[in-house]
C-alpha cells in the first residue's frame, strides 16, 4: 500500500501550497487567509518509484474546545492517527510561536515519524531560519519553500527513505459522484453517514464546506469516488472572495463526476437556486439524482406541498430518482445508493446499432416525423456518439426539420427501451448532403454568364497569340534588312 503522509502545522503556514505542489495539482484552495482549509483533503503523488498518498489538514487550533476550530482539530488529529509518516510545518519568516510548541508536544506523543520543515525560506540563510526551532525537539528541521518548491523533493526523499518502492497501481475506472446543493442543507452528513465515519466536518453553520474534498471509499467490494462540495448560492450574494473559488470548486467537481447527487432541504422552500444547480448538472451532461433530505423533520401537510413545489419547479428533472431521506437519521440511504449506482450504470452504458436502429424504426412505425412543407424527414439509422451522458447520433435527409416535440418522443422512446433511468439523453441529428444541391442552387443565368466569360477569355487568348506572332515576324524582318 502507498504510505500517508500528513501535512500538520497552524493555520496559514503554506500546508495547502505545499500540498498542490507534491500532488502536481491545484485541488487544494490556496489564499493568504488563515484557516481557509477545514477538511482533510488527500491526493496522490510520486517521487521515483515510490508513489504516496498525501493528506491536506485543516489549520491545528488545540487550545479550543469548542466551535469549528475544535471540529478541524479534532479532524487533523484523527489524520495523525492514520499516517505513516507526519509533515509539521512551520513558518519560516513568522518564526516560532506558542502554538508550534504546542503542536510539537501532541506530536512527540505520536508513535509515526515527524519531520520539521520550515517553510518559505526562499532566498535565507537556511541555517540562520533553522536555528530557533531546534526548541521544539523534533530533530534538524528542514528548510523548504513549497511556493517556488526549493528543497520538497529532497525532503519528500528523506520521507520515502524506509518505504519499499513499489510500482504505480492501475486504476479502474469507477463511480464518482458529487454531492451537490444549497448551503446547509445536509450535504456532509450525508456523505458521513454513506461513508459510515464522520468523514467530513458536518457544524450547524452555513459555508462549513469551503473545498471539493474527493473521497475514495469501497461498498459491497466496489470501489467508489464520493466528493463533498461547498454549498452553492445566488451569485449575487456571493462576495466574498473564498466563496467565489468555492463555488468554482463545486462546478469543476459536478465536471469531474460521473453522478450529481442534488441535496434539497425539506424544511426550506425549494427555491429556484435548486434548479439552477440542477441546470448546472445538466448542462454537464450529468446523471442525477435527488435526495429530499429532513424528510423525517416535517409533517404531512407540509410533506404535501413540497412535493407540489418540486413537480413544479424541478419538472424538467422528470427522468431522474427522488428519495425522501435523513442523512442525520440514516434513513433512505440504501435505497438512494441504489439509485446512484443505476443512473451510473445508465450513463455509461454502450448500446449497439442494431439495436438503436431497431428501436428508431419501431419509433417511426408508431409516429413518423412531421412534414415541414413538401418535405416530410427521412431517418435511415441510429448509432451511440458518446457516454455520460449518452449520445445518440442518427443519420438521415432533411432531419435539420425535425421539431423540438418529436425529438422529445424518441428520447423517451430510447430511455424505455433501455432502461435510462437517472441520465440525461441526447440525440443528435447527421443529414446526408445532397449531391444535386450545388447544380440546382445555380440558376440558369449563372451558368449562361459562365460560358461567354470562357468565350471572352478564349478571344483575349487568340488576341494575345497573334499579337506574340506579329512581333517575332517584325523582328525577323528587320534582322534580314540589315543584312
Amino acid at each position: 500500500m502507498k504510505p500517508t503522509i500528513v501535512l500538520v502545522g497552524r493555520p496559514n503556514v503554506g500546508k495547502s501550497t505545499l500540498f498542490n505542489r507534491l500532488t502536481r495539482t491545484k485541488d487544494a484552495l490556496v489564499a493568504d487567509v488563515p484557516g481557509l482549509t477545514r477538511d482533510r483533503h488527500y491526493g496522490h503523488g510520486r517521487v521515483g518509484t515510490k508513489p504516496y498518498l498525501v493528506v491536506d489538514t485543516g489549520g491545528f487550533e488545540p487550545v479550543v474546545d469548542s466551535g469549528i476550530l475544535y471540529e478541524m482539530a479534532r479532524h487533523t488529529l484523527q489524520a495523525v492517527d492514520e499516517a505513516d509518516a507526519i509533515i509539521f510545518l512551520v513558518d519560516g519568516r513568522t518564526g516560532l510561536t506558542p502554538q508550534d510548541q504546542i503542536i510539537a508536544n501532541h506530536l512527540r506523543k505520536s508513535t509515526r515519524p515527524v519531520y520539521l520543515v520550515v517553510n518559505k525560506g526562499e532566498g535565507a540563510n537556511q541555517s540562520v531560519l533553522a536555528a530557533e526551532f531546534y526548541e521544539l525537539s523534533l530533530g534538524e528541521p528542514i528548510v523548504i519553500s513549497g511556493a517556488h518548491g526549493d528543497g520538497v523533493y529532497h525532503l519528500m526523499e528523506s520521507v520515502l527513505e524506509d518505504f519499499p518502492d513499489e510500482e504505480e497501481e492501475k486504476t479502474n475506472q469507477h463511480p464518482t459522484f458529487a454531492i451537490i446543493g444549497r448551503p446547509n442543507v445536509g450535504k456532509s452528513t450525508l456523505v458521513n453517514t454513506i461513508l459510515g465515519e464522520e468523514r467530513v466536518i458536518a457544524f450547524d453553520m452555513a459555508g462549513t464546506t469551503r473545498d471539493s474534498i474527493h473521497i475514495d471509499f469501497v461498498r459491497d467490494n466496489h470501489p467508489f469516488t464520493i466528493i463533498d462540495t461547498a454549498g452553492v448560492r445566488r451569485r449575487g450574494k456571493v462576495d466574498d472572495a473564498i466563496e467565489k473559488f468555492s463555488v468554482i470548486k463545486a462546478m469543476q467537481a459536478i465536471e469531474a463526476a460521473n453522478v450529481a447527487v442534488l441535496v434539497l432541504d425539506a424544511q426550506q422552500d425549494i427555491a429556484d437556486q435548486d434548479a439552477t444547480i440542477a441546470g448546472f448538472a445538466l448542462e454537464a451532461g450529468r446523471a442525477l439524482v435527488v435526495a429530499v433530505n429532513k424528510w423525517d423533520g416535517i409533517d404531512n401537510e407540509r410533506k404535501e406541498q413540497v412535493k407540489r413545489d418540486i413537480a413544479r419547479k424541478l419538472y424538467f428533472l422528470d427522468f431522474a430518482k427522488f428519495h425522501f431521506i435523513s442523512a442525520l437519521k440514516e434513513k433512505g440511504i440504501d435505497g438512494l445508493f441504489a439509485s446512484i449506482q443505476a443512473a451510473y450504470d445508465a450513463a455509461m452504458i454502450k448500446l449497439s446499432t442494431p439495436k438503436l436502429t431497431r428501436v428508431l424504426q419501431t419509433a417511426l412505425e408508431r409516429q413518423q416525423p412531421p412534414r415541414a412543407g413538401l418535405i416530410r424527414p427521412k431517418m435511415r439509422y441510429a448509432h451511440q456518439g458518446g457516454m455520460n451522458p449518452p449520445v445518440i447520433v442518427i443519420h438521415g435527409n432533411a432531419l435539420q426539420h425535425i421539431s423540438d416535440a418529436y425529438t422529445r418522443y424518441l428520447t423517451q422512446t430510447f430511455r424505455k427501451a433501455f432502461h435510462l433511468q437517472g441520465t440525461p439523453l441526447r440525440i443528435q441529428y447527421n443529414v446526408n448532403a445532397n449531391p444535386y444541391d450545388e447544380k440546382e442552387s445555380k440558376p440558369k443565368q449563372s451558368l449562361r454568364r459562365v460560358k461567354l466569360s470562357n468565350r471572352i477569355a478564349k478571344r483575349e487568348e487568340i488576341k494575345k497569340s497573334k499579337k506574340q506572332v506579329k512581333r517575332k515576324n517584325n523582328v525577323k524582318s528587320k534582322k534580314t534588312n540589315a543584312r
